[in-house]
């Protein structure tokens, strides 16, 4: 039996967890159709989510038919796999409005066009026309209670406590399976290893009901070298929404990568060779202070999920806050991203300005005011002991109590102006005219 080009794929990057017996006999026969799901119970995917979307981009890349299915009706209920208690039921109307999201943010890894064009379907479409006896007599029959006891997403619940809905989960996921080897040939599911009960109870239905024969592959669930989980800021999750979690913010999660993982994730989350990735992980063990292997991570999913321009300017920001960058350098729209992600204030240009010589008419702002109303100082005098302690950075040069006021050939674009403190506390200062 050849080994497939997915399988080889999946292997070396490190994303084959689980498969069926046939999969990878199935995967070498010819082009199938594959889906994975999607849980729209929050208003946007998040990058725990990548491995999965990964999933289906190797599938289409290897002549295969990739199908994102959102779970508008599934979504009502809510999968117990993972979770320790119930889970809040969301309004129709809110389930509706997150799938929409979700469907946007898949566009940017799928492509729907051509023979192998991606799919996406959402099964409130067959879900919310099913009825309670139709269901429980075309499915429920299938399974018997022990069969569903067996599986690890209900078994790990039973003390807690599990209610009748999330215990028929399961078989709403296993309808699913069913309804899309009928409506579009799907022969093959794909998600994560704590998905493996619910996928293998589709399979069992499709082969009850339609006689068909399906396989289903599980990816890992990913963890950091540290074990913690993956997908985790110190400020919660990261999102793919640029409103829930910013393209600067995205960026530097990815930057923050340890060395011990950042091989890993060059193989999980990007389309890199073979041979770049291998290439990055000499250089990190060569020269770890590069940090060549988290650069190219960030750069590659950033760009991926907010584009090409939001990447240069989350990177411009990085490398500005973190690499000792020069301000003068900064774009028009780094220098926007920054007001969002550091202090910012603004201040009329002459506050402060009184004890300037008058005969020096290119002075644009006493340092003292734009350290206090940046809240870097809590008072002038406090300022001014900063000032004299060297601890003051003004669009990344040092200044000293001589050179208390800025002038307007120092001014960035826009005038604005980049203060630190010490070695990490940013502000950022726009100056306007008088009122």
């Amino acid at each position: 039996m050849s080994t497939s080009t997915l399988m080889q794929e999946l292997e070396w990057r490190g994303l084959l967890f689980q498969c069926t017996e046939g999969a990878d006999e199935a995967l070498s026969q010819g082009s199938i159709a594959a889906y994975c799901g999607f849980d729209p119970t929050a208003s946007s995917l998040h990058v725990g989510n990548l491995v999965a979307i990964m999933l289906l981009v190797h599938l289409q890349r290897t002549g295969h038919r990739s199908i994102a299915l959102v779970g508008g009706g599934t979504g009502l209920i809510g999968d117990p796999s993972g979770k320790t208690r119930e889970r809040e039921l969301n309004a129709p109307s809110v389930v509706a409005s997150n799938s929409a999201a979700i469907r946007s943010q898949l566009e940017r890894f799928l492509h729907f066009d051509g023979a192998t064009g991606a799919m996406m379907v959402d099964n409130a479409d067959w879900l919310l026309r099913l009825g309670a006896v139709e269901f429980m007599r075309d499915v429920g029959k299938h399974f018997t209670v022990n069969y569903m006891l067996a599986k690890d997403s209900v078994k790990s619940r039973l003390e807690a406590g599990l209610s009748y809905t999330e215990f028929s989960y399961m078989l709403l996921q296993a309808y699913d399976f069913l309804e899309l080897n009928r409506r579009h040939g799907v022969t093959f599911q794909v998600g994560g290893s704590d998905q493996w009960g619910n996928m293998t109870a589709g399979m069992e239905l499709v082969r009850r009901v339609n006689g068909a024969n399906t396989q289903v592959i599980t990816a890992p669930l990913i963890t950091t070298s540290t074990g913690a989980k993956f997908g985790k800021s110190e400020a919660g999750a990261i999102y793919l929404d640029p409103v829930r979690t910013s393209p600067y913010q995205f960026f530097q999660f990815w930057i923050n990568t340890d060395d011990r993982d950042a091989g890993r994730y060059l193989r999980y989350f990007t389309l890199l060779s073979r041979e770049e990735i291998e290439a990055l992980d000499a250089e990190v063990a060569e020269h770890p202070e590069h940090r060549a292997a988290q650069i190219a991570l960030a750069r590659d999913v950033t760009t991926r999920v907010h584009g090409s321009d939001q990447a240069r300017v989350a990177e411009e920001m990085s490398t500005l806050l973190f690499s000792g960058g020069d301000p003068a350098s900064l774009s028009p729209d780094a220098l926007a991203g920054l007001r969002r992600e550091i202090p910012f204030a603004e201040i009329v240009n002459n506050v402060g300005l009184e004890e300037a010589e008058a005969a020096a008419p290119d002075v644009a702002a006493d340092i003292h005011s734009l350290l206090v109303v940046s809240g870097l100082a809590a008072s002038r005098g406090e300022a001014k002991k900063l000032l004299k302690q060297g601890g003051v950075y003004v669009n990344g040069a040092r200044r000293g109590e001589q050179e208390r006021f800025v002038l307007e050939k120092e001014l960035l674009a826009d005038r604005h102006v980049l203060l630190r403190k010490g070695a990490k506390s940013y502000a950022l200062v726009r100056l306007r005219g008088p009122a």
